[in-house]
């Protein structure tokens, strides 16, 4: 088990240093079924997890100052403010029900990530590519609500949804996307756990092995991040969330038939 943890471990840091996010979205489905936790139990650790592998990823692009801080802020802020909504909605759910919006969500992101174009929207940019915060700032807080909500409900860190988002109707380049979608993602799981701390005892020693590896795959793949164009690998990735989220949907059904 420990052995599965860390090579999970491995493949969620490397998402997450490389795509800003993305992670999270499989680090539920690797804690349920390989690691056998419960889905409450699991909704923990992820946001553990993928908040201190978010808060790592950070550094390599500090130096390339990719990062817009007042947007970021923004959004984790207004993240934190519904992440513990998401995790009451969570208590009172029967689990197949949170795996199958789960599975939902992940079609979604996965069609979503297959669809997008590497051209940048521009609703909220100004002269020499640069944002502007305040005419932006609706589009932030409701960004940052809805991707909270579904932190505290699913334990995701939502950087396969704030990507997007801050792409697509912010206009941020891809590079400062993935960079201040790292801080957002590490607000976010940081409300999240704190939402669901004390309603579960955390597996040490698995939730040990699974950070480090996240931690040190994060930190060599946010290196080669900061100057890797993603495109492709977004597209893999999108790939990979599909086939997992089918997974999920038989696993499911089974569960409900038996």
């Amino acid at each position: 088990m420990i052995a599965l943890s860390i090579g999970s471990g491995l493949v969620i840091g490397a998402l997450v240093g490389l795509l800003g996010g993305g992670g999270s979205i499989l680090a539920v489905p690797a804690l349920v079924y390989l690691a056998g936790q419960d889905l409450q139990q699991a909704v923990a650790t992820s946001l553990l997890v993928v908040g201190v592998t978010s808060v790592v990823a950070v550094l390599p692009r500090l130096r390339e100052r990719q990062i817009n801080w007042r947007i970021g802020l923004l959004f984790g802020a207004a993240g934190a403010a519904t992440a513990f909504t998401g995790a009451a909605v969570n208590r009172v759910l029967p689990d197949e029900l949170t795996l199958a919006l789960f599975a939902v969500l992940m079609v979604v992101a996965g069609v979503r990530m297959l669809q997008e174009k590497p051209a940048t929207g521009t609703a909220c940019a100004i002269d020499g590519g640069r944002v502007n915060w305040r005419r932006c700032l609706p589009r932030t807080l409701a960004g940052g609500l809805v991707v909270g909500f579904l932190t505290g409900l699913l334990g995701v860190g939502g950087g396969f949804l704030i990507i997007p988002v801050l792409v697509l109707a912010l206009g941020l380049p891809m590079p400062t996307a993935i960079g201040t979608s790292l801080v957002i993602v590490s607000l976010n799981s940081a409300a999240g756990f704190a939402a669901h701390a004390g309603e579960m005892t955390l597996d040490v020693p698995v939730t040990v092995a699974f950070t480090a590896a996240a931690v040190v795959s994060a930190l060599a793949a946010g290196r080669l991040g900061a100057t890797l164009d993603t495109n492709w690998l977004r597209r893999w990735f999108a790939w990979l969330v599909l086939v997992v989220a089918g997974v999920i949907a038989v696993q499911v059904t089974v569960d409900l038939l038996t």
